[in-house]
Order: C-alpha cells, then structure tokens, then sequence
C-alpha cells in the first residue's frame, strides 16, 4: 500500500463522525447496512451521513452496492487490513511477519485488566 493511500484513509477516519461509521460498518461485517440504518444508529441528519459517507467511500475505505432502492454501505477489509499492515510493518524493529509481530507488540493481559490506560508493552 501507498503512503498517500494510507495518508487518506487515516485522513478520512480523523473526524468523529466518520470513525463512529466506519467502526459501526465494521462491527456490521460485509453484509453492510443501508445509509438509513447507519443514520438512525448514529443519530445523523441524512445530508451530513451522505457527506461523510462520501468521504470515507472516496478514501477507499467502505463500497456502496444497490439492494433494491437502498444503498448499502460496507467496509472494505482489504483496504482497512491495507493500513493496518502498513502502519504495523516493521513493529518493533522486525520485517513484517504478523505471526512474530502480535504477541510481542499486544497490549499484556495486566494491562487489560487495570482501570487506567496502560501503553502496550514492546517485548523489544
């Protein structure tokens, strides 16, 4: 993945209301939901989901598809793992190799438990 895509998709999910879409988009899966479900669960006016719906679709990172009159709306994995990877690729010093990567770099079961935000622990 590019850097100026990365830079986009990022970007787009700077602002409230889109992360609150995306997130709501992937909690859904790849069946999506329509534009007025995502605006009936977040409470947003349909000329400002369509706004923020418009943006997210042109940073690449959720489709739109036709089911009948509505439009639907779903993440596009691909390009969400994308930025992931992207933005993990060489965590901790080491080449991309996720297997190696997780349990080094994921937050320890302490940190979980305890009531104040804990930095994840780098076994580096």
């Amino acid at each position: 993945m590019e850097k100026k895509d990365v830079l986009a998709g990022l970007a787009a999910l700077a602002q409230e209301t889109r992360l609150d879409i995306f997130r709501l988009l992937v909690e859904a899966g790849p069946e999506g939901r329509s534009a007025g479900s995502i605006a009936e669960a977040l409470a947003v006016a349909p000329a400002t989901l369509s706004f923020h719906l418009s943006n997210l679709t042109q940073a690449g990172l959720i489709v739109q598809r036709r089911e009948s009159r509505s439009l639907i709306y779903s993440t596009d994995f691909d390009r969400m793992n994308g930025i992931v990877g992207f933005l993990s690729e060489n965590c901790c010093g080491r080449s991309a190799n996720p297997v190696a990567c997780v349990p080094i770099c994921a937050p320890t079961p302490e940190a979980a438990n305890t009531e104040k935000t804990a930095a994840p622990r780098c076994g580096c």
